[in-house]
């Protein structure tokens, strides 16, 4: 597939099989698919129509080695947290998503493409709206590329543990003070294939009017 071919797959057929994917073959992927990607990200809304995102398309080995290394750095310390409390929990579930991050992080460096979406301009960090508000002229975008990357069959995931330096993460990638650096996006053909998602029942995570208000649960057959 290339980036001049219409990506045909049902709108709620990619949300319904999107999962994050982080195994992913050293197979190239083609960069005229990678940039009508990103053409379909910038589709998604911003604030006040500011389209202030930038997105840095990284395949320069050097570079994602700087960028993975940042990743090991914090997945040592989350990795080990997280498996400890997985295997005593006996969270069969949990540990496989932990293996498959490892190998990520063992593998960063074969991800054929990183894409890194960031926000031009100052980032508050007080109050937390108006920090939220920055961020929510940028992860919908991110949303828009994750679900176009499904539609072409390409596996990715939204990951941030390469950004816990933002300082680090702006000298590997060249980025000017200016420009935060708000996620990364590894790019490739998939191991194996996607699989069904498993998701609580929407009953379950919604409440009507108050926190708590369970009124679309299934009631049992009275």
């Amino acid at each position: 597939m290339t980036g001049s071919e219409t990506l045909n797959m049902p709108l709620e057929e990619a949300m319904r099989t999107q999962r994050a994917i982080r195994r992913l073959k050293p197979d190239p992927v083609d960069d005229g698919l990678v940039l009508h990607l990103i053409e379909l990200a910038l589709k998604a809304p911003t604030g006040s129509n500011a389209q202030n995102w930038e997105f840095v398309v990284v395949k320069d080995p050097a570079v994602k080695a700087r960028i993975g290394g940042l990743n090991r750095r914090a997945w040592s310390v989350y990795g080990a947290i997280g498996r400890r409390m997985a295997n005593r929990a006996g969270d069969q579930a949990m540990l496989r998503i932990i293996d498959a991050v490892e190998w990520q992080a063992s593998h960063f460096a074969e991800i054929p493409v990183l894409v890194v979406a960031c926000l031009r301009g100052f980032t508050p960090p007080w109050p937390p709206v108006a920090a939220a508000s920055m961020y929510g002229s940028i992860f919908p975008s991110v949303q828009n590329l994750l679900l176009a990357a499904r539609a072409a069959g390409l596996g990715a995931a939204l990951i941030t543990l390469p950004l816990w330096s933002r300082f680090l993460a702006r000298r590997a990638l060249g980025l000017p003070w200016n420009v935060a650096p708000c996620a990364v996006v590894p790019l490739g053909w998939p191991v194996g294939r996607y699989g069904p998602t498993r998701r609580r029942p929407v009953g379950e995570v919604v409440s009507l009017d108050r926190y708590g208000n369970r009124a679309f649960l299934a009631k049992p057959p009275s």
